[in-house]
């Protein structure tokens, strides 16, 4: 699988200067399409998300990474009416094909929106709880997007992530790496699991204080050998 060392990236947008690059390769974009439906519930997973993450009805979610929907259409039967769903992805492909979905189904609870690799470009204090389901490792600018993240939740609000024990460019992220980059912008872990229905773990983290200011963030892990 190609990967992108990001030592060697020049072409960083002009957004994410301020901010430092991550010391690791970053994996390209997979498939929308994760997996089948039909096996990703014959194994429970998405109930067992929701379950573990609190959604209830009423609940108001961000769907990063949106792909396909799958976790959206659950999502928006989970929460009700008076709950709301907000699919974000930079695939427009794959929005526009969600999009046909969402009017197909009927589905009046559920919004969609382009992102920016460095900002999910979400409204401030509006979710409840925002989902990143097996594309964090994909995010090429992770200080960046998480410091921009973060206004985004509402009192209370949590960034639930699930994703692999695996290299980076692997389509994965190691747990260790993956607290130490939400720690650095100003999140603390409440709470993770592995599981093997999962493929992998879940975490759960909310805002701990302020932000720290872009230039004084702390870059994970070793840098690179030149």
């Amino acid at each position: 699988m190609a990967c992108k060392p990001v030592e060697e990236a020049s072409n960083r947008p002009a957004t994410s200067l301020e901010f430092p690059s991550p010391y690791r390769p970053v994996s390209e974009a997979g498939d929308t399409q994760f997996s089948t439906e039909a096996a990703r519930d014959e194994a429970g997973e998405a109930k067992f998300v929701m379950d573990w993450a609190g959604i209830k009805l009423g609940t108001t979610v961000a769907d990063i990474g949106a792909g396909e929907g799958y976790y959206t259409i659950r999502l928006a039967e989970r929460v009700g009416p008076k709950g709301r769903v907000l699919a974000q992805d930079i695939n427009r492909g794959a929005l526009d094909r969600l999009g046909e979905r969402v009017t197909r189904e009927q589905l009046d609870n559920v919004a969609i929106k382009e992102g920016a690799i460095d900002d999910p470009r979400l409204p401030e204090k509006s979710f409840d709880r925002i989902f990143m389901v097996h594309m964090y490792h994909e995010v090429d600018e992770p200080y960046a997007f998480l410091w921009r993240l973060g206004p985004a939740l509402a009192k209370g609000g949590e960034v639930i992530v699930v994703d692999r024990d695996r290299a980076t460019d692997q389509h994965g992220i190691p747990p260790k790496l993956l607290f130490c980059e939400f720690a650095a912008v100003g999140y603390r872990l409440t709470g993770f699991s592995e599981e093997l229905k999962l493929g992998g773990y879940i975490a759960r983290f909310t805002l701990s204080g302020p932000r720290p200011e872009p230039a004084a963030i702390k870059t994970c892990g070793t840098p690179p050998k030149k």
